[in-house]
């Protein structure tokens, strides 16, 4: 299958599919996380879709690289937030292992990514 835009990049399907439940499992956070921990992980889990996306339609590969390494590391930010709210009892196990391996994922795909736009 030929790539002709973000869409077709797994790794941008999936960042997605982490963006969608990042939304629902934070959704159930105590009313006072809205503007803390909630807000923060939604805003980190959009990021790596959305930098993907940003990144695929820059001209050079250069450029391209730099915004899959935002997402990378947005992707370690969400996992470090995700461990925070099992840890604060905001997620259960189940849920908290299912993200770590989305995460998991995404971040070894981005690597790999990276790996063949610099050979």
């Amino acid at each position: 299958m030929k790539i002709t835009n973000f869409r077709d990049l797994d790794v941008w399907k999936l960042g997605k599919e982490i963006v969608l439940r990042i939304y629902r499992v934070t959704a159930l956070f105590p009313k006072d996380e809205v503007y803390g921990l909630a807000a923060q992980m939604r805003r980190a889990s959009v990021s790596l879709p959305s930098n993907i996306a940003e990144g695929f339609n820059r001209v050079h590969n250069k450029e391209y690289r730099q915004f899959l390494y935002v997402a990378l590391g947005s992707c370690a930010e969400l996992d470090t937030q995700v461990e925070i709210a099992h840890d604060l009892g905001y997620l259960g196990r189940g849920e908290y292992c299912h993200l770590v391996e989305k995460m998991d994922h995404e971040a070894r795909m981005l690597r790999n990514l990276i790996k063949r736009l610099s050979s």
